[in-house]
């Protein structure tokens, strides 16, 4: 780091600690040549996460999408907002977590719907029957058992 007084790229750390918010921590540094004091933050750098949809466009990462999503299936159903947002959470750490700054629409709909399945049967299956665009009674019946069979 280098010093806003001297230019000296050297200094130590005299205190650290996290902000009010938590996402961000402040240092109070001094530079080990002319011994002033400053102050820096350390972020936790987020890089983007880039949808592909299916029509092969690209936009970034959007919790609220997902969120409506699940808001729809699980109307009427006993599952909490914070359980939402926890599932959300969990999608989202685990594409930041694959290193992969391009995921496919595809990608994010089944890891919602596996999420789901363990949740809420009915809201899996609500959420299912729009991902996946059942044709007939009988693509809804294929899934209906699928989840049955595994239980």
């Amino acid at each position: 780091m280098k010093c806003p007084f001297c230019g000296f790229e050297e200094s130590k750390v005299i205190d650290s600690r996290p902000t009010d918010e938590g996402e961000r921590i402040r240092r109070r540094r001094e530079c080990l040549k002319c011994a002033k004091r400053f102050t820096t933050y350390e972020i936790i750098e987020s890089l983007p996460i880039i949808v592909i949809k299916k029509d092969k466009s690209r936009e970034t990462f959007n919790r609220e999408k997902i969120m409506n999503g699940l808001l729809r299936a699980c109307e009427k159903r006993p599952v909490s907002i914070d359980t939402l947002d926890g599932v959300i959470d969990e999608i989202e750490n685990h594409i930041q977590n694959s290193l992969d700054r391009e995921v496919s629409s595809e990608k994010i709909g089944e890891l919602v719907m596996e999420k789901l399945k363990g949740i809420d049967e009915v809201a899996y299956v609500r959420f299912a029957s729009v991902y996946r665009q059942f044709k007939d009674i009988n693509t809804f019946m294929n899934e209906l058992n699928k989840l049955l069979s595994n239980n």
